[in-house]
């Protein structure tokens, strides 16, 4: 689980350049970004609220390439500034990138970079991390996005520290969401950050959205893949995969149930997800691995045969390069801030993992949670008398 901060430590920014105001949001929209995600930030940012309490800020909406800027629908846009005003904000947002495959401009990567040095606050809600990553932003940070993307962004910029199953991430200076209502979590807890609860609380009530979401991403991972797939002919093997998660298959075999090359299943997954269905089934086999560390007692060991993995060997690896953890510390940290009296014991009857076969050796299947960056990246202490809310994560 993660927990909620009401603030990044200021120590963890650079200091504010002088030419850049603090009350100054600048919104980075790209041609192709889709618009919902491009319209949050300047709903937050953008209305005058002050007869509510809550402060106000002055937005300044800029191109991060030549327009015409085309986005969802076919509409097109036309931003009153370019990227020469971003030099005046406090705060940058990009709260969308059109492609994950594409490369951002380079003049907005260093735009951004510059901002960065200058000790402007810099943001990335859903595929907006990965213009970020593209900027160098996020190297050796904690990070997130949609988990759809997750294993995409985690695959191109290893250096970053990607985690599928937090709402949003703070960490100082770079702020990171997932997907679309994930980004409104993010900018109520910029403002809770800059000017408290209550400010936070009557824009949240304006907005008619909860000022804090419980949970994370997790709750969405189990269908792991979009929910457009389900008129898919890779549906059936999707979920036969998903269903067979503790017993020890490869891509090959899924590509043999669908009836097609490997290349062409690589080809055809990779379209529909975004994602290598390599990529997608080791992720699948942690995230299983971080259910049953949480609800049963099984050894590590133990774990990795009903994950699917061939080794303990195997499960520590990947469990370690995508969650910047081992199981064993992911399972001790867990269950130091979560009361023992709340672990179910048995994961099968949680749901955490499928009943195995009688005839078939335990196997492991893949985490639907993320765990803890680093040791040296704490959690922000809650306030007190308010409630562990999990869903956003703040480092100092």
């Amino acid at each position: 689980m993660s927990h909620d901060s009401t603030a990044a430590p200021e120590a963890a920014a650079r200091k504010l350049s002088g030419r850049r105001r603090k009350e100054i949001v600048a919104v980075l929209l790209f041609s192709g970004g889709p618009i919902f995600e491009s319209s949050i930030p300047l709903s937050v940012f953008g209305i005058d609220r002050q007869d509510a309490g809550v402060p106000r800020y002055r937005l300044l909406v800029c191109a991060g390439e030549e327009g015409p800027l085309r986005t969802t629908g076919g509409l097109e846009l036309t931003a009153p500034q370019g990227l020469e005003a971003i030099s005046r904000a406090g705060t940058v947002v990009v709260p969308a990138w059109r492609s994950i495959t594409s490369p951002p401009p380079e003049e907005a990567l260093d735009a951004l970079r510059r901002a960065h040095e200058e000790g402007a606050r810099i943001v990335g809600l859903c595929t907006g991390a990965f213009v970020l990553a593209a900027a160098g932003l996020l190297d050796g940070r904690p990070a997130t996005t949609h988990w759809m993307y997750a294993p995409t962004l985690a695959k191109r910029y290893p250096s970053v520290h990607v985690d599928p199953r937090e709402l949003f991430v703070d960490d100082g200076d770079v702020l990171t969401s997932a997907g679309t209502a994930a980004g409104i979590d993010l900018c109520l807890h910029i403002v809770r950050t800059d000017h408290g609860n209550e400010a936070a609380g009557a824009l949240a009530r304006r907005l008619v959205v909860p000022p804090r979401r419980s949970g994370g991403q997790e709750r969405y991972l189990d269908r792991s893949l979009p929910e457009e797939i389900g008129a898919d002919p890779l549906a059936e093997v999707v979920a036969w995969a998903l269903e067979h998660l503790h017993e020890q298959f490869d891509v090959e075999t899924l590509a043999a149930r669908a009836y097609m090359s490997r290349r062409t299943f690589d080809r055809r997954f990779r379209s529909l997800t975004g994602s290598a269905p390599l990529q997608w089934l080791i992720t699948q086999r942690v995230l299983q691995a971080q259910r049953l560390l949480e609800t049963s007692d099984y050894s590590v060991d133990e774990v990795a045969g009903r994950c699917g993995f061939r080794s303990p060997v195997a499960l520590r690896g990947h469990f370690r390069r995508q969650l910047g953890s081992s199981p064993a510390a992911y399972r001790a940290a867990y269950r130091a801030r979560r009361p023992q009296g709340d672990r179910q014991p048995d994961p099968d009857t949680a749901g955490a993992s499928r009943p195995l076969p009688p005839s078939d050796p335990p196997a492991a299947l893949p985490p639907e949670n993320a765990v803890p960056f680093q040791t040296r990246r704490t959690a922000t202490p809650m306030p007190a008398g308010a409630a562990g809310v999990p869903g956003q994560r703040s480092a100092p």
